[in-house]
């Protein structure tokens, strides 16, 4: 059942690790004076200890997640004019999940190639990378295609400035 006011949306910012997801979120909540989530906040308890002991997650064990995710999606759409959440969604299925039931649901697809987002993750102050990790992020992701008309790529090859004015520029475009 989908039934929130139609002129409520939420904007999942998407992509691999080191896109930006979490920064631009950041900076377009504070530009549109709105709420942002980090979807990461929403792991099941029985997630969080898997990947503290070293462990990946698998489809299995993101169900769960993504359905909170899912659910704090709806709950924002009924209460914000524009609400953000951060996700990477890397796959179509982890997306159509997202979406289920929720029409106003959109997403931003931080997209940029491996050398851009591996040359960020290793200039990060006290952040711990791994190359492997970012290869993963890649294997796993499932870039949006023509199909999926909720999902507006925005090119972080350009300064985080510029990625934060082509967000919010996707966002009005979209509510409007």
């Amino acid at each position: 059942m989908s039934t929130p006011s139609s002129k409520h949306y939420v904007f999942i910012l998407m992509g691999v690790s080191g896109s930006g997801k979490s920064v631009v979120a950041n900076r377009v909540a504070q530009q549109l004076q709105t709420a942002f989530l980090d979807g990461d906040f929403l792991h099941p308890r029985a997630n969080i200890l898997k990947m503290a002991d070293g462990h990946p997650l698998d489809d299995k064990d993101r169900q769960p997640w993504l359905q909170a995710i899912n659910d704090a999606a709806f709950a924002m759409q009924r209460t914000q004019a524009v609400s953000l959440i951060v996700c990477s969604s890397l796959k179509k299925s982890y997306r159509d999940i997202l979406r289920k039931g929720n029409s106003n649901l959109k997403f931003i697809y931080l997209k940029g190639d491996f050398d851009t987002i591996e040359s960020r993750l290793k200039a990060r102050k006290g952040h711990f990378f791994k190359p492997s990790m970012l290869v993963t992020q890649f294997s796993t992701l499932e870039e949006p295609d023509a199909e999926e008309t909720d999902v507006v790529a925005v090119d972080i090859r350009q300064s985080i400035d510029e990625v934060v004015s082509a967000t919010v520029g996707a966002i009005k475009d979209a509510i409007h």
